[in-house]
C-alpha cells in the first residue's frame, strides 16, 4: 500500500520540474516572448534599411544615367554656376 503514495509523490515532483522549465527555465514562455519581440524589432529595422537602400540605388542609377543630378548637386552643395548664368543670393 505504500508504493502508490511514493509513486504519486515522484510524479508530482516530475510535474513540478516540468512546470518550472516551462515558466522559468531555458526556452520558457517568457524567453520565447522576448525573442519574438527582438525578431519584430529586427524586422522593422531591416525594412527601414531596405527602404534606404532602395533610395540609394535610385540615386546611383540617376547619377549614372544623367548629368542633371550632378549639376544640381554642384549648384547646391558646392555653389557652382554654369557659364553665362547669373547667381542671385537673397539675404534672409
Amino acid at each position: 500500500m505504500r508504493s502508490p503514495n511514493w509513486l504519486f509523490l515522484v510524479l508530482l515532483l516530475l510535474l513540478g520540474g516540468l512546470q518550472y522549465r516551462l515558466w522559468v527555465g531555458n526556452g520558457s514562455l517568457k524567453q520565447v516572448a522576448e525573442l519574438q519581440a527582438q525578431i519584430a524589432s529586427q524586422h522593422s529595422e531591416n525594412e527601414q534599411l531596405l527602404e534606404r537602400n532602395r533610395v540609394l540605388d535610385a540615386e546611383v542609377a540617376e547619377l549614372k544615367k544623367g548629368m542633371e543630378t550632378v549639376e544640381e548637386r554642384a549648384r547646391h552643395e558646392l555653389g557652382m554656376v554654369k557659364g553665362g548664368e547669373t547667381l542671385y543670393q537673397l539675404a534672409q
